[in-house]
């Protein structure tokens, strides 16, 4: 920003400098001819028209805007004013008017990410390239390590683990979250987007759900890494913060919890809701009740109201509001407000405002912790184009299916619903759109059964497999074997021990020339084709390739259904994030 101060005052809102280029109908961020230049690649290209424009006062005759040394434009100004009456014909030879008749097409790309929304704005030229390291330096980075998939791919799909923390920073936070919290899982939302584009997912996490926490390799500063031991049946919330819990924890955590792998991760605190819905000059909510809370001082009338700032925060943060006052009703209206604020951030008030895209890069870049994998602004960008493309009315939020706690007299913690939860998280697994889940996961379903049930199957006797136990009651490997062995006839099996990974579900994996194989032990086992896994052989212990069962956590016996098996309809409460709703 030094670059672009210089010759100027301190304060020069950056979004000034977004001038258009008649020459490409673009705008571009233009940094005058004294600021060091940053290198970038190729030469640097001089419009052909430059000298066909006199300077006029303050430099607006110049063709990008104010020339260097005279006085600034003025604030606020988001685009070059229309040519008034007098002024001069383009010289003979123009076409009069071309100006007037192209519409300017503003470089820029819109991130959005569950409740940590993010803004990266892009511009041509090296001022542009100046700015956008700017950017970058206001992001933080974690290193996660395996939790996450490292590299970003614009050719699969991808998940992002959106957080947004308790911890208190800056000023007027006083009335929400824990005094001195490290910063825990307050609000979670894991965001699937499909490798097609065409749909995306945003899946909630209650921070009350009782899970087990894994142990958790963490990198410290010094570049040592520790292992934070895990918990048994604590609070999700836990997975953050406590402990020195960071980040990769919590994506740990939610594969633990669903069978989905996290890629990447988003966090931020209170002050990115104030900060965002700031620089987009408010979000529209709706409430079907006049509020007057109280604690979190949020007064609104019935009907629909913008807000920004202290008052967006208490919104998302009410408890006392809305349904019954639980962390489940407020994870209701925070979708709500999550999709309002992306139809607010992808309107065309927002998307054609220089000043408010640049407010927005600032707010949302300087709020933010990233993983590695995703920490400069080139790859932030290569997200948010991706996410662009994704249609608002096939973003579906739901959260995960969850029931009270057995274990609690007085319930104030919930555990994950087994009768609905699975078929939600296969769905999400299987690249699987909401909106239409029940039609494609059948066809898919026939299709994986077409593809890998159908055909010749080997004998028993032939089928050689080892046996882990991947998530299982203790036991289970043994009792397996004992049931294929004994009642199968598959005497080519053999118990090998704990799975390096726990899964959620049962999972056969086989070569290609294995696939005989592994339709005899399907048929045994009741497994579907959605449990079988083309992959590679392991060695037995008599050197013979062999194929790999993974017992996982639906195994609850030997002879009992999977729960991979179920076809049913899947049943889940949803919104889709080009709908307005009322909280109530």
């Amino acid at each position: 920003m030094d670059a672009q101060s210089r010759g100027r005052a301190d304060n020069v809102d950056p979004a000034d400098q977004w001038v258009l280029n008649p020459a490409t109908g673009e705008y571009e961020m233009r940094l005058g001819p004294s600021a060091p230049q940053a290198p970038v690649p190729g030469p640097r290209r001089s419009s052909p028209h430059t000298a066909h424009h006199p300077a006029g006062p303050g430099g607006m005759g110049h063709p990008y805007g104010a020339v260097p040394g005279g006085p600034p434009r003025a604030p606020g100004r988001e685009v070059p004013p229309p040519r008034r009456r007098g002024t001069p014909e383009p010289p003979p030879g123009r076409r009069g008017g071309r100006s007037g008749q192209r519409k300017p097409r503003a470089r820029k790309a819109l991130l959005w990410a569950g409740g940590t929304m993010a803004v990266v704005v892009l511009a041509t030229g090296t001022a542009g390239y100046a700015y956008l390291k700017h950017l970058e330096g206001n992001v933080d980075t974690t290193d996660v390590g395996d939790a996450g998939s490292g590299n970003f791919s614009k050719d699969e799909a991808f998940n992002i683990l959106v957080l947004g923390t308790d911890k208190r920073t800056g000023s007027g936070n006083d009335g929400y979250g824990d005094a001195g919290s490290v910063g825990h899982a307050d609000t979670t939302i894991l965001l699937h987007v499909s490798k097609n584009r065409t749909n995306a997912t945003a899946l909630s996490i209650p921070r009350d759900l009782i899970v087990d926490i894994p142990d958790c390799p963490t990198k410290l500063e010094d570049g040592t890494e520790k292992v934070i031991p895990g918990l048994q049946g604590a609070r999700f919330n836990r997975s953050l913060g406590e402990d020195g819990r960071d980040p990769g924890c919590t994506m740990r955590t939610v594969e633990e919890v669903t069978g989905i792998k996290p890629d990447h991760f988003m966090m931020a605190d209170f002050n990115a809701v104030k900060t965002l819905t700031s620089a987009v000059d408010g979000v529209d909510v709706c409430v079907e009740h006049a509020v007057n809370d109280k604690q979190s001082k949020l007064e609104l009338p019935a009907g629909t109201s913008k807000v920004a700032g202290e008052q967006a925060l208490a919104f998302v943060r009410t408890r006392h509001s809305f349904g019954n006052e639980g962390d489940l009703d407020r994870i209701k209206v925070q979708q709500h407000f999550l999709a309002s604020l992306m139809r607010k951030m992808s309107s065309g008030d927002t998307l054609t405002s220089p000043t408010k895209l640049v407010k927005l890069a600032e707010a949302a870049t300087d709020a933010l912790t990233v993983d590695t994998g995703i920490g400069n602004v080139s790859t932030l960008k290569d997200v948010a184009l991706e996410l662009k493309k994704v249609p608002p009315k096939n973003i579906s939020f739901t959260t995960v299916p969850v029931r009270d706690n057995p274990a609690e007299t007085v319930k104030a913690t919930v555990v994950v619903d087994e009768s609905q939860a699975p078929q939600l998280f296969d769905a999400i697994a299987g690249d699987v759109s909401l909106t239409e889940v029940e039609k494609k996961r059948e066809k898919r379903e026939k299709t994986a059964v077409a593809a890998r049930l159908e055909g010749a199957k080997a004998p028993a006797s032939e089928v050689r497999v080892q046996v882990f136990n991947g998530g299982a009651p203790a036991g289970s490997a043994q009792q397996m074997l004992r049931r294929l062995q004994v009642e199968e006839g598959v005497s080519k099996s053999e118990n090998a021990g704990n799975a390096p990974r726990t899964l959620k579900r049962t999972t056969l994996e086989y070569a290609p020339d294995q696939a005989d194989q592994a339709r005899r032990l399907a048929t045994i086992l009741g497994l579907s084709g959605s449990g079988m896994k083309p992959g590679e052989s392991v060695t037995n212990s008599q050197g013979m390739p062999a194929m790999t069962l993974t017992l996982g956590k639906d195994f609850t016996g030997a002879g009992s259904p999977l729960a991979g098996s179920a076809t049913g309809p899947l049943d889940v409460e949803k919104s889709t994030a080009d709908k307005v709703e009322c909280a109530s």
